[in-house]
């Protein structure tokens, strides 16, 4: 039984809505967000990404930083930016948008889910969280006493949910639509309260949900709770601690974009060399497509070569593919055990600094231009994971190598916030 409920938001008015929606804390660096807040003053970015309004050479950790968060967030509510609603709702969050060519349209329902549903694994993950970034959200959360910004959340396709959103959407009250500079159209609908129930009992049908995008942001969220928990000698279960921010989607409506890789160097093999190796594990042809068509081949960019292209279709071998392995069927995994571990050297994907990664929303031009400008050697543009693979290795228990999974659109933080309080 999956536990979701309503909660009283911190949210802007409808008309400052889209100055101060911001995109994630974690889709961009320091630099990036003091040039998108440069000039807005309302941006949540100054919330979540506090460092901007510090000097350059403080350190993300420092606790001057904690303490603007804390501050920047006083101020929203203090100058009116974020006003509390007057009692506990669900919301409903529409994402419309232009991907790579493709019109994709996703509706979520905003809510809060039990961190004890996290600690007991009704709520699963794909990905091995790294200590330092989960305490400096953790730290976020606790200096905030807030869930600044929604995590994104999963679910299977249930009739019973289906049915009840669309009832809750006929009868909602419109908050915000705007189109944000990414071209990406948000709506945002407050869910009459009678309504609020029967959703309440659709989701509890739901076994589990899964992480689709945040996982540092959920272990945060559930670290927190637990901390709030053993600070307070009269804990009785129903504080609000209890719960975090999310946003629930079905998974026939989500897009998973793939996950590209550039490695800097051929370890100290000729173009030729490396593809002469590639070879021997897997059928290479030269292609003008730069984008896989299918499941178990990737289209590798390597110059150099005396071929006849600089894109080649490398394709694996499918009889020698478990496909009941959830993590061995993997593309990543594959090209990781045939190519670039034993032909480039890499070790650890986690930690070698040789590799890199780029998001499928860049486009494979990014892949020729980071080889063309020598930041990389060689380029692999990947087959996107599949919404039925991440279950799959969710429900196993496992853990998907690192940068498997692009969701987009992103989410925007600032719509609606939940205190802990």
């Amino acid at each position: 039984m999956l536990r979701i409920k309503p909660f009283a938001a911190l949210r802007p008015e409808s008309d400052a809505a889209e100055r101060i929606a911001s995109v994630p804390y974690d889709v961009i660096d320091s630099s990036e967000a003091r040039a998108l807040a440069r000039g807005n003053e309302d941006s949540f970015l100054h919330v979540i990404r506090p460092e901007i309004d510090l000097p350059e050479d403080v350190s993300l950790y420092d606790d001057s930083v904690y303490d603007k968060a804390r501050e920047n967030l006083e101020s929203f509510q203090v100058r009116g930016l974020l006003q509390r609603e007057p009692g506990e709702h669900l919301y409903l969050y529409r994402q419309q948008a232009t991907l790579l060519g493709r019109q994709v349209s996703q509706t979520g329902l905003v809510c809060c889910c039990h961190i004890d549903d996290y600690a007991q694994n009704r709520i699963k993950k794909h990905e091995k969280t790294r200590a330092d970034k989960e305490a400096d959200r953790t730290r976020h959360v606790l200096d905030l006493r807030a869930n600044a910004e929604p995590v994104f959340f999963l679910h299977e396709d249930s009739e019973g949910i289906s049915a009840a959103t669309s009832r809750a959407q006929s009868n909602a009250t419109e908050l915000y639509d705007f189109t944000a500079p990414d071209g990406v159209r948000h709506t945002v609908w407050r869910i009459d309260s009678a309504l609020s129930p029967e959703l309440i009992d659709a989701f509890a049908a739901l076994e589990c949900a899964y992480v689709a995008d945040g996982h540092h942001r959920t272990a945060s969220a559930a670290n927190a709770g637990a901390a709030l928990r053993e600070q307070n000698p009269g804990h009785t279960g129903d504080e609000e601690y209890n719960w975090f921010l999310t946003v629930l989607f079905p998974e026939s409506e989500l897009s998973i974009l793939p996950y590209n890789r550039v490695v800097k160097d051929l370890n100290a093999k000729s173009a030729s060399d490396v593809l002469e190796e590639i070879r021997r594990v897997a059928s290479v042809t030269p292609t003008d497509d730069p984008s896989p068509a299918s499941p178990h081949t990737v289209c590798m960019h390597l110059p150099g070569t005396g071929e006849r292209a600089d894109w080649f279709r490398v394709e694996f071998a499918g009889s020698t593919i478990d496909e009941r392995d959830p993590i061995n069927s993997l593309d990543y995994v594959i090209l990781a055990d045939r190519v670039l571990g034993p032909i480039l050297g890499i070790g650890d994907v986690r930690t070698d600094k040789r590799i890199d990664f780029v998001g499928g929303i860049r486009g494979t031009d990014e892949l020729e231009k980071r080889v063309a400008e020598g930041r990389a050697a060689v380029a692999f543009s990947m087959f996107p994971v599949s919404i039925a693979q991440l279950i799959a290795v969710s429900d196993a228990g496992e853990i998907m190598p690192p940068k498997s999974t692009w969701f987009e659109p992103k989410l925007r933080s600032g719509l609606l916030v939940h205190t802990l309080d």
